[in-house]
């Protein structure tokens, strides 16, 4: 019996089990298989089960047969409160059928259809539905395509419904029109408290009609404007309504552009603002004067209790007058100041603060240029501070002096849990001396230390500190310079530490000395869940050490070993492991050593491990035997779900054997074969797996030779597989032939989003066939034709694709021969495209003066080589 035909039957089999069942009430069947027939069977249970009232079938193969099957159902169903069909694809067919059910149906409150390929056709039957329905509350078309003719008619029934809540319209392609449509009806509206708009095209116009809207509305109390384009006039009156509105309680404006005139504005709104608790300003460019003026703000506000500022180049004026307001302040919890070019004066002034204040959890001081003066400062603070339990140091100059003050004051801190330090060159000196802190601190639970210079002396004062710190879960060392003494003295302290469950060493040259001893640790220590020892120079000796650690170690899920020098010896000594490890989930072998045997035994490992869940095994020196041993094990397999076999000189011979495990495996849903020597053959085979095979949604084949008569194989496939979502074929040579083929496909496939054709020799007359399956297409998001010989033929038939197409999102172009006519023609294109956020176009033939009128017609802003949209977060590459 086919995968398929068994996926029919146990869904038959399920559905009939619903009808007799009476006590089951929630049945999540989500990421599996299931299609129309499987939706079809369990639509006839839900007319006579009276129990069940949530079901969730995300990411599944539903169409809009199935949708319409389950829309029969709820009409007469009366206990489901929650159906969730996020991630399939209903379509407009399965949203009419939807919205017909709810003008009836009583008892539905929550509906998720994110990312459904519902359009405005769908949106409005909805629109319809929500006038007469009186008992949904939550309605989810996150990523859908409705645009502004769909929200006008959801907009429209909000002015009369009277029980939704909750509403999530973003990434749907909706501009000014629709956000006016929708701030009208905010003014009567009197339940809906969400509303998520972001990363649509609202501009300008639109954010002036939505504030105009919160003067008078009552409910809202969350709207997310993130990543639109509201602008400074915008943002001056979302502010304005902020005098008046008594319920907002969450505003989320990250990269508006609202300026400094935007953050005075908010400023002097949130003095007499009594409800907003959290403001998100991230990446708005409002720079010191406006921070200065949220600062004047804060100090007699009284309700906001998350600021995030990130990214704003508020610079040590900005810092010190938040520095002044937070001394009085007494709501403020989460401060973000990241990325905000703060120097030692900020932080001092931030650090004086501290001293008094008693309410800031968390600060986020990260990637600006604070150096030990500015750390001594905060160090000092903690002392005495009892607050603070989050601070974000990363990327800044502390050194090891600075580092010493903070470990001095965590020796009585007793409120610090989260302490990032990542890269400041703190040294031994700083490592030592927070070890010093970590034997007496009773608080802190994760310490990021990677990229900090730490030598052997540095990591053994840590070591000796955890042999008693009972705290401590989370430690990252990676980057550093360690050794293996060092590891040995971690290694040390493991055998006694009962907290630590991440270890991170990545990058440390601790060899097989350390790696011994690190495994000698895990034969007694119970708590170590994740252990990176990746690029560490271990051979044999000490892979082997670490076989025998994990025939008794029963807490070890995640093993990471890639770049080291591991070979068959180790690699036997693992698999030996793992025929009867019971709770390792990842094994990392990337690029090392190991040949036939070691290779071999991994497989034969699989036959019998029950809890490996992914394996990855690219760029060592796999066989033809191999690969048919491996596909023996994936036949009978059932826990591994990631097989990464890239760099192995598999020829068609292996991809044979693969494609056979494939046509009866039910777990892989990830399989790298990069770079082998596969050819139209071993494609063939795949493709062949593929029409069968219902849980396989990677597929990745680049770098080896499947030419045109592979691709129209897997294309043939492509048009039954209901699965897979990423295909990479770069560099392949499937030439026009293959490129037209695989269009063909994208015209009746639904699932795939991501497809990779780079160096494929595609051309004019392969782009133009792409385009024409663009047209129609409803999943694809991401195609790449870098380096493909497309010219200006090619680029004016992707430009007439992108008029109507409503779904893809990223477009590369580079290394192309396209010149200023096939530029011009693409940015026309771009002028009517409402969902298209990146278009690379580096190494063409475009010249400056076109580039100039693309910035003019498309209303493009030039960045050095970088343009981005004033209207969107669209950018392109020249």
């Amino acid at each position: 019996m086919s995968a398929t035909s068994q996926t029919i039957r146990s869904n038959k089999c399920l559905a009939e089990a619903l009808k007799a069942i009476s006590t089951l009430t929630t049945l999540n069947l989500n990421n599996n298989s299931i299609s129309g027939n499987g939706a079809q069977a369990l639509g006839e249970a839900l007319k006579t089960n009276s129990t069940l009232t949530t079901l969730n079938l995300n990411n599944n193969s539903i169409s809009g047969n199935g949708a319409q099957a389950l829309g029969e159902a709820l009409k007469t169903n009366s206990t489901l409160t929650t159906l969730n069909l996020n991630n399939n694809k209903i379509g407009d067919n399965g949203g009419l059928a939807l919205a017909d059910a709810l003008k009836t149906n009583s008892t539905l409150t929550t509906l998720y259809l994110n990312n459904n390929s519902i359009s405005g056709n769908g949106a409005q039957a909805l629109g319809e539905a929500l006038k007469t329905n009186s008992t949904l509350t939550t309605l989810n078309l996150n990523n859908n395509k409705i645009g502004d003719n769909g929200v006008q008619a959801l907009a429209e029934a909000l002015k009369t419904n009277s029980t939704l809540a909750i509403l999530n319209l973003s990434g749907n392609s909706i501009g000014d029109n629709g956000a006016q449509a929708l701030g009208e009806a905010l003014k009567t509206n009197s339940t809906l408290t969400t509303l998520n708009l972001w990363n649509n095209s609202i501009g300008e116009n639109g954010g002036q009609a939505l504030a105009e809207a919160l003067k008078t509305n009552s409910t809202l109390t969350s709207l997310d404007l993130w990543n639109n384009s509201i602008g400074e006039n915008g943002g001056l009156a979302i502010a304005d309504a902020f005098k008046t509105n008594s319920t907002l309680t969450t505003l989320n404006l990250n990269n508006n552009s609202i300026g400094d005139n935007g953050g005075l504005a908010l400023a002097d709104a949130l003095k007499s603002n009594s409800t907003l608790a959290t403001l998100n300003l991230q990446s708005n460019s409002i720079g010191d004067n406006g921070a200065q003026a949220l600062a004047e703000a804060l100090k007699t506000n009284s309700t906001l209790a998350t600021l995030n500022l990130q990214n704003n180049s508020i610079g040590d004026n900005g810092a010190q007058a938040l520095g002044e307001t937070l001394q009085t302040n007494s709501t403020l919890a989460t401060l973000n100041l990241s990325y905000n070019s703060i120097g030692d004066n900020g932080a001092q002034a931030l650090a004086e603060a501290l001293k008094t204040n008693s309410t800031l959890a968390i600060l986020d001081l990260s990637g600006n240029s604070i150096s030990g003066n500015g750390a001594k400062a905060l160090g000092e603070t903690l002392k005495t501070n009892s607050t603070l339990a989050t601070l974000g140091l990363q990327n800044n100059s502390i050194g090891g002096n600075g580092a010493q003050a903070l470990g001095e004051a965590l020796k009585t801190n007793s409120t610090m849990a989260n302490l990032d330090l990542s890269y400041n060159s703190i040294g031994d000196n700083g490592a030592q001396a927070l070890g010093e802190a970590l034997k007496t601190n009773s608080t802190l639970a994760i310490l990021n230390l990677s990229g900090n210079s730490i030598g052997g002396n540095g990591a053994q004062a840590l070591g000796k500190a955890l042999k008693t710190n009972s705290t401590l879960a989370t430690l990252d060392l990676q980057n550093n310079s360690i050794g293996d003494n060092a590891a040995q003295a971690l290694g040390e302290a493991l055998k006694t530490n009962s907290t630590l469950a991440t270890l991170n060493l990545q990058s440390n040259s601790i060899g097989d000395n350390g790696a011994q001893a690190l495994a000698k640790a895990l034969k007694t220590n119970s708590t170590l869940a994740t252990l990176n020892l990746s690029y560490n120079s271990i051979g044999d000796n000490g892979a082997q050490a670490l076989g025998e650690a994990l025939k008794t170690n029963l807490t070890l899920a995640t093993l990471n070993l890639s770049y080291n020098s591991i070979g068959d010896n180790g690699a036997q000594a693992l698999a030996e492991a793992l025929k009867t490890n019971s709770t390792l989930a990842t094994l990392n072998l990337y690029n090392n050593s190991i040949w036939y045997k070691g290779l071999l035994v991994l497989s034969e490992a699989l036959n019998t491990n029950s809890a490996l869940t992914t394996l990855e095994l690219q760029s060592n020196l796999m066989q033809a035997k191999i690969v048919e041993a491996f596909t023996e094990a994936l036949k009978s397999k059932s826990t591994l779900t990631t097989l990464d076999l890239t760099c192995h000189s598999i020829e068609d011979s292996g991809a044979h054997a693969l494609s056979e495990a494939l046509s009866t495996n039910s777990t892989l849903t990830t399989l790298y074969l990069t770079g082998n020597l596969i050819k139209s053959s071993g494609v063939q085979a795949l493709a062949d797996a593929l029409k069968s095979n219902s849980t396989l949604v990677i597929l990745d084949l680049q770098t080896n030779s499947i030419g045109d008569g592979g691709v129209q194989a897997l294309a043939g496939a492509l048009k039954i597989n209901s699965t897979l979502t990423t295909l990479d074929l770069c560099r392949n040579s499937i030439g026009e032939k293959g490129a037209q083929a695989l269009a063909e496909a994208l015209k009746a496939n639904g699932t795939l989003t991501t497809l990779y054709l780079q160096n494929s020799s595609v051309g004019d007359n392969g782009a133009h066939a792409l385009s024409q399956a663009l047209k129609t297409n409803s999943s694809l998001t991401t195609l790449d034709l870098w380096g493909n010989s497309i010219g200006d033929n090619g680029a004016q038939a992707l430009s007439e694709a992108l008029k109507g197409n409503s779904t893809l999102t990223t477009l590369y172009l580079q290394n192309n021969s396209i010149g200023d006519s096939g530029a011009q023609a693409l940015f026309q294109g771009l002028q009517i495209n409402s969902t298209l956020t990146t278009l690379d176009l580096w190494q063409n033939l475009i010249t400056d003066r076109v580039a100039m009128i693309m910035c003019e017609v498309s209303h493009i802003c030039l960045v050095g080589t970088q343009a981005l949209s004033k209207h969107s977060s669209f950018s392109f590459d020249i």
